[in-house]
């Protein structure tokens, strides 16, 4: 007996078809001419290699390899043109797309490409010794329970991690992110470990869902990035896609945290420049989400830095798992101290959509 071949991504089944919607005016998307999407009021996306588009061409990106989406999606190179793995727009270096195509050409590594060198990105300091080397992809664990179908929007999933990490807990996930080449790499990531889900190229101020139709919103290491005003829009379009009942979980970076405070003494004072972090205090956090989701608790999510996962330690450097095991204790004392939660570097806010 042959063994069945691993299920497909789900990136434009017809399922994921009836959630979205125009991200200008909210109207259900149809397929229109081929590899397009289009509203009735004639707003038209492209879809490429099975990725729905939706970003606005108007407005200010919230990354640069955002805007480069945007530019490649309408140009003449949508269909690849000689770039397969889009690099133009993804968010790293030059030097980095150059060692990308070096080890896309040599191959056999088993993991991405484009995922060695995001992984720094998405999973932080403790990784960037670790580009070009990785062995094994950093799939976390989901700080949620385990479920039986609820749909999960993974805002600004970039290469997947934490869409497929979403999967394999039993949800119904949809990734989504403004890079192209980090969303087309997330497809193949979850085409290779046999995880369906879906992915979309969108904005998380414009996200491109109808309303009411999420159970859960997830996003890490994203908002923490934007402006206050883009970040305060995203938490809005949160909130618009939840049903009643639903939760969010949004990961932000600690102004009060044991090694944020080093962070802003470097930066003398000045005010963050384009991707920086954000540093907000608890207690403004809260006061955020409770105005535009709904209430709102604190849970640490690790100390000592960004990004620190119990789940990735067999792939950090020695450094790396010690400031993880200390970040983990002290984790579980803020369980039993709650103060100690506002000390953590990066913090885990949990909304109930009233």
């Amino acid at each position: 007996m042959t063994e069945a071949a691993p299920p497909r991504s789900e990136s434009f089944s017809p399922s994921l078809k009836d959630l979205l919607a125009c991200p200008r005016d909210g109207l259900p998307l149809a397929a229109g001419e081929p590899n397009e999407l289009a509203c009735a009021s004639g707003h038209r996306y492209p879809v490429i290699r099975g990725i729905p588009v939706l970003l606005l061409e108007e407005g200010t990106a919230t990354i640069e390899a955002g805007a480069a989406s945007r530019r490649k999606a309408r140009g003449p190179v949508a269909a690849g043109g000689g770039d397969d793995l889009f690099l133009e727009t993804i968010g790293v270096s030059d030097g980095e797309r150059a060692a990308i195509s070096a080890l896309a050409r040599a191959g056999g590594s088993g993991v991405d490409p484009v995922v060695q060198y995001l992984v720094a990105a998405t999973g932080g300091l403790a990784y960037y010794g670790s580009r070009g080397r990785l062995s094994a992809y950093p799939i976390p664990e989901l700080p949620l329970p385990s479920s039986q179908g609820a749909w999960l929007i993974d805002v600004g999933c970039n290469w997947g991690r934490w869409t497929i990490a979403a999967a394999r807990k039993g949800y119904r996930a949809i990734g989504i992110d403004p890079q192209l080449g980090a969303v087309l790499a997330a497809r193949r990531v979850a085409d290779q470990l046999g995880i369906s889900a879906a992915f979309v190229c969108g904005d998380a101020r414009h996200l491109p869902l109808r309303p009411d139709c999420m159970d859960v919103a997830f996003s890490y290491s994203v908002l923490q990035h934007f402006s206050e005003a883009d970040c305060r829009a995203a938490l809005s379009e949160i909130a618009r896609v939840l049903r009643s009942g639903a939760i969010s979980v949004v990961q932000m970076a600690n102004a009060f945290g044991l090694r944020s405070g080093y962070h802003l003494l470097r930066r003398g004072g000045r005010p963050p420049r384009q991707f920086e972090v954000r540093y907000y205090s608890p207690s403004r956090l809260l006061a955020i989400c409770n105005e535009l989701i709904g209430p709102s608790r604190l849970a640490a999510d690790c100390y000592f830095g960004l990004g620190l996962q119990a789940s990735d330690r067999r792939l950090y450097p020695l450094a790396a798992r010690v400031a993880t095991g200390l970040s983990e204790a002290l984790k579980s004392m803020a369980t039993v101290i709650p103060p100690l939660t506002r000390l953590a570097d990066s913090l885990l806010i949990r909304s109930v959509r009233p």
